[in-house]
């Protein structure tokens, strides 16, 4: 029996569908701006590229998906869109900055890209490598992401986790004025093989809990549209706590951040196994709530918004 529930807490966890989301969501409108505290560390701010490592085979299409989502995410690009947009959601990070004493901004857009189809540390990656092939971006004022095709393991993935963020020392040859300091990375997996049931919810049956019918993915592929969730979770961490000790609340190892206060909430009325009452497009009966350039469709995972004490959905 202990077994069994520690294998579904376990689930709870991966795929952000959280038992306690109600207790969550009161918990959130009782302790107000509290829920995620300051913890005076910088933020990322002006204007910051996100390099793109892609490790493995990926189609030409599914990088697209990500490209273009990473771009949907400017402020420019929601003008040539329709509402509610990807820029819009992303906007909701801006309030933290706000609330900060340093009152700056931050501005992204999509550096370059770089790819390693030869699998150049093999097919099974540490923690250490990761941040090995995070470095290979350009360090200064960047997000390095590294993304894992659905035939690479990685230390932890589909275990406890679906991505991570975090940060590593610079490099020597990109120091800048001969300071030591560190720059922010992303890592997410593509589960369509290992745990689609895990991380790509709720575009797979999920393994445990709830078994809702699963969704149409907007863009056609359950594994890249399962990262893009998990992409724009850390995201959203990684602007508001790129060093670990920005916003968040609990322990410094495991914490709450501005997505993952949130788990298992897309749209409104969203309870634990049901995303929430969403977009759908009525040509392919796909799921969304936030559009994108090039008439992308996105599933984006709800953001706590500080200054209304709540899980902030698009729809």
């Amino acid at each position: 029996m202990a077994a069994i529930v520690s294998k579904l807490l376990l689930f709870i966890s991966l795929f952000q569908i959280s038992l306690a989301a109600r207790t969550l969501n009161e918990l959130v409108q009782d302790q107000g701006s509290q829920l995620l505290q300051y913890h005076n560390g910088p933020l990322l701010s002006g204007k910051i590229s996100v390099n793109l490592i892609w490790y493995g085979k990926f189609k030409p299409s599914q990088k697209a998906i990500v490209s273009d989502f990473i771009t949907s995410l400017s402020s420019s690009s929601s003008a040539k869109t329709n509402q509610p947009s990807v820029a819009t959601w992303w906007k909701t990070t801006e309030i933290y900055y706000h609330l900060s004493s340093k009152k700056s901004s931050l501005s992204l857009s999509l550096g370059k890209q770089i790819v390693d189809e030869n699998y150049s540390l093999g097919k099974s990656l540490s923690n250490k490598q990761l941040v090995a092939l995070a470095s290979k971006g350009e360090q200064k004022d960047a997000i390095n992401v590294v993304l894992t095709s659905s035939d690479v393991t990685v230390d932890g993935f589909c275990m406890s986790r679906c991505g991570t963020h975090g940060s590593a020392p610079g490099s020597k040859s990109g120091q800048i004025k001969g300071k030591n300091y560190k720059f922010a990375y992303i890592w997410v997996g593509n589960s369509e093989t290992q745990c689609p049931g895990q991380c790509a919810w709720p575009f797979h049956q999920p393994v445990y809990g709830p078994q809702n019918p699963p969704l149409v993915a907007p863009n056609n592929d359950v594994g890249l549209d399962g990262m893009v969730i998990n992409l724009a979770s850390l995201l959203a961490g990684t602007a508001t706590n790129p060093f670990g000790n920005g916003y968040f609340q609990g322990p410094k190892e495991a914490p709450l951040e501005a997505a993952s206060a949130c788990p298992g909430i897309y749209g409104n009325g969203a309870y634990p196994g049901y995303a929430g009452n969403l977009l759908v497009d009525s040509t392919t009966g796909a799921s969304y709530n936030a559009n994108g350039i090039n008439g992308r469709k996105y599933l984006l995972p709800a953001l706590y918004d500080p200054s209304t004490s709540s899980c902030s959905t698009l729809v």
